[in-house]
């Protein structure tokens, strides 16, 4: 192999490297980064390919780490399992909630207002999309869950079930909505 003064070498038996300062027939004078000079055969040396940052100096080196960046991914707000299920929306169809006076209402009248409520909510979080809802009846008699299940029965795309034990006791019942409901 032919060496010529500047030529980047390394020293095949040992990690020895340097720059070759002079040729002399098969010796080779090198100069080690330390700054000592050594004579070495060149049949024990290997040129070394210079890398291309030390070829092109003009080069910014900011601006081509800035293009290999790789854009972070944006981190989506982790829901817990427990929110991921709670209920969007409720409803508390309870009289005192839905009237400032209870004078001059019947029982049927009060039962109504709260089907009617029931109804006007139902069909507002079927228009907002809104999946699941809880309805608020307490327990009382039984009146108005009876009359619920009935109103909610008349809807193709709801299920209704009672609403979480630990959460609501036996006073309410959760609806589900379906969203892409068609009619066969």
């Amino acid at each position: 192999m032919q060496f010529k003064p500047g030529d980047k070498v390394e020293l095949m038996d040992d990690n020895l490297e340097g720059i070759v300062v002079r040729v002399e027939g098969a010796m080779v004078e090198v100069e080690t980064p330390e700054g000592f000079t050594m004579d070495f055969p060149a049949s024990d040396l290997v040129k070394i390919e210079v890398p291309i940052e030390e070829l092109q100096e003009d080069i910014d080196l900011e601006s081509v780490l800035e293009e290999k960046k790789i854009p972070k991914k944006r981190k989506s707000a982790r829901v817990k399992p427990k929110e991921r299920n709670a209920p969007p929306m409720e409803v508390d169809l309870h009289i005192e909630k839905l009237t400032s006076s209870l004078k001059g209402l019947s029982n049927h009248e009060m039962l109504n207002l709260q089907l009617d409520t029931a109804r006007r909510q139902l069909e507002f979080a079927m228009r907002k999309r809104i999946q699941k809802v809880v309805f608020i009846h307490g327990v009382g008699e039984g009146v108005l869950k009876a009359e619920l299940d009935y109103l909610f029965g008349r809807y193709a795309n709801v299920k209704f079930y009672d609403a979480d034990f630990q959460k609501y006791g036996l006073g309410a019942t959760e609806v589900y909505i379906f969203q892409n409901y068609t009619e066969d």
